[in-house]
This record gives C-alpha cells, structure tokens and sequence, in this order.
C-alpha cells in the first residue's frame, strides 16, 4: 500500500500547475496564503497560515499535513488551497483517498477565491486525481457555507454529487444585533437577573474587570493565564490540556502571537479582583469570530465564570461592527453556548467522489461507514463500563 501523501513525488505536475499535485505547507508562500485568505469566499479562521502551520508542525496527533494548491491560470496568484492527509494517515484505512488536514478547532471548509470559486474549486478536484485520489472526505465543514457550494457547483459540473456522511448543528453568533437585546431574547428576564445576581456575589473576591488583549505583548502573558486556567479543571485532569502536551503547547504558543500581529488573535479574560476566573481565545477572520477555547478557575465554578465571560464576550463581539457572525466551534448540544449563542448551521463530513461510476469510491464509502459502526459500538460499551 502507497501511501497518498507521499504521491506527489511519483505523479507528474499538470500543464497548467507546474508543482506537484500535493506539496508541504511550507511551500506555500506565505504571503500568497495570507491574500487568499483575505479573499476567501468563506472565512475559515483555523485555515490561516500562521494557525495551520504551527498545528501542522508540532500539535498532537496533527503533524504532516500537506497541500492541494492551484494558482490564477499563468499567474502565480494562490486561488484555492485545501490542507490534506491521506486516509492512512487520518485513520489507518488504506485506500486512495485524501482527507481534510483536522486543525485545532472544529472546521475544515477549504479556502476558495472568492474571485474565481468555481475555477478553483473544479481545479482542485483535478489536483486531487492527479495526486492519485479516488476521493476527498472533508471533515467538519459548513455545510450551506459558500465553500461547498463552489465544490459542489464544480462536482455537477462534472455529474458527481457528494455524499453526507455524517451532520450536526452547531451554536452560532448573529453579531449584528445588539448585545443585551440578543442576551434577553436568548436568556430571559429571570436567567439574566439570576446570573447577574451571581456576578455580584462574585465581586466579593474583587472588582469585576473584562480584559482583552490583542497586541503581542499583551497576548502572550493573556495566553499564559488561559494555560493555567485550562489546565487547573477537568481537563487537567483528564490530560487533555494544551499546555500538557509538549507540541501543543509549543503551537498554541507560536499560533496565537503570530495571528495578534495582524489583528486575528485576541484573548478575553474575566477577572475578580487580580485573580484571572475565565479566558478564552478567539480567532478573527473577515468579518467573522471563531470561539476556539475557554478556559475557567473551578474554585469559582457556583458563580458560572464561563458563562460570565461569554456574555461579556456577546457584547463584545456584537458592539465590534467589524465583526458580522461568530462560530462557536463548539460541539452539538453543548450546554453552556446552545443557551445564549441561539443561531444554527450544519457542519458535516462530506464524502467527494473524483470520477463517475468508480467502484472504489463505493469501498472506500463502506470502509467509512464501517469505521463509524465501529466507534460508536466502542462507545456504547464504555458508557456502559462506566455505568
């Protein structure tokens, strides 16, 4: 068995593209990523270069990723560019397809020139067959997002349809609404009255003060605290903080710095007093907010202090009028963001197939569904163990 990532070095370039149909990250230039970004027909925070490179390099179970890439005709103008793994490397089946590159948070929509989106879409197809593809699954994608729509324009183009392999919904931010009516229209009178009063009793251990830094001087010391924060709670406990893992802490901590310098990083902390009670990162591409992680001081956790901090973060968001939505990368149901952020989109794992009545796509869709059956019976048995 080949492995798809490394076909690059046995498939010939295109006529058109003269680079190999997969490459590095770190081939793509910088800078043509940073402008391909800004024009991106749907912003994808966690597909920034200065995001995806530093996952790539070092976080936890996430090295290796490379590249489908096309450029502007002859010109050396980046237009499309989707992070990828072969399907050996995301999750040991070994068949010929490629999967969307998982960074830290929950959306992989690719990034698509909002100038040219059906072109670049239809040639990044292309680069995936000539990479030796059968198909492409991308993971958490918004699904309605206008990426999928210029894949799935380009696919009907070609008589192909994707497949849905799997859906949820998940809890989103309208920021062009006013903060406090959003707030009371989500919340309710007695909700906002009992958190408020909460609010108060927290003042005992110190004046209540909302920071947000976004400089890099000010990020870094912000970004320590949400570390210690992070893993003073369960996630301490379960190992599963990034400042726990060598290689996540060594990307979060040359992610978050390099976003602040051009104004896509900021970090919001809830204070008593001196002492930090919640943080939490956000990620800003276009006109859209990313809510990647919060962390809390549990000794205060009768006083919900990320619950606190996210309504502080509503209104902060919503009285920034460059800033239109915000994802909450957050799982389905989840308790504490489905209250207060009340808007709702689809993100889904979509399986593309590259050729019309190709028989290995079918076995590579059953491979896939085999493996869901396969987790979820995994985790039915240990619910029940734990039970």
């Amino acid at each position: 068995m080949v492995d798809i990532a490394h076909q690059a070095a046995i498939n010939p370039a295109s006529a058109k593209d003269a680079t190999p149909a997969l490459v590095s990250l770190t081939a793509i230039e910088p800078g043509q990523w940073r402008a391909l970004a800004q024009r991106a027909v749907e912003p994808n925070g966690y597909y920034l270069p200065a995001w995806e490179l530093a996952v790539s390099a070092t976080a936890r179970g996430r090295i290796g990723a490379s590249a489908l890439s096309v450029y502007g005709g002859s010109s050396t103008r980046l237009i499309g560019l989707m992070p990828m793994v072969s399907l050996w490397q995301a999750w040991k089946i070994p068949l010929p397809a490629l999967v969307s590159a998982h960074p830290y948070g929950t959306l992989c929509s690719p990034l698509i020139d909002r100038d040219a989106p059906i072109d670049a879409a239809t040639r990044l197809l292309q680069r995936a067959r000539e990479a030796g593809a059968h198909a492409l699954i991308l993971r958490d994608v918004a699904l309605d997002g206008a990426a999928m729509a210029s894949l799935k324009e380009a696919l009907g183009q070609a008589c192909l349809k994707p497949r849905v392999l799997g859906s949820y919904v998940r809890a989103s931010l309208d920021a062009t609404q006013d903060g406090e009516a959003l707030l009371y229209e989500a919340l309710g009178a007695k909700k906002l009255k009992e958190l408020r009063r909460q609010r108060h009793r927290l003042e005992a251990h110190g004046a209540i003060s909302f920071d947000v830094a976004r400089k890099p001087d000010e990020i870094r010391p912000a970004l320590e605290t949400f570390l210690q924060l992070e893993a003073s709670g369960w996630k301490g406990e379960r190992r599963t903080a990034l400042i726990q893992d060598a290689g996540d802490a060594t990307f979060i901590r040359r992610a978050v710095p390099a976003l602040a310098e051009t104004a896509q990083c900021e970090i919001v902390t809830l204070r008593a007093g001196a002492t930090p009670v919640a943080a939490g990162i956000v990620l800003r591409h276009q006109d859209r907010a990313f809510f990647f992680k919060l962390g809390i001081d549990e000794r205060f956790a009768k006083y919900s202090p990320g619950v606190q901090l996210t309504l502080n973060l509503t209104r902060h968001l919503c009285a920034d009028r460059s800033i239109a939505s915000a994802d909450s990368t957050a799982s389905a149901d989840h308790p504490m963001i489905n209250p207060i952020w009340r808007g709702r989109f689809a993100i889904s794992d979509v399986l593309i197939p590259l050729r019309r009545n190709d028989p290995m796509v079918a076995l590579i869709h059953a491979s896939l569904t085999a493996r869901g059956f396969a987790r979820e019976a995994a985790r039915r048995a240990l619910h029940l163990l734990r039970k």
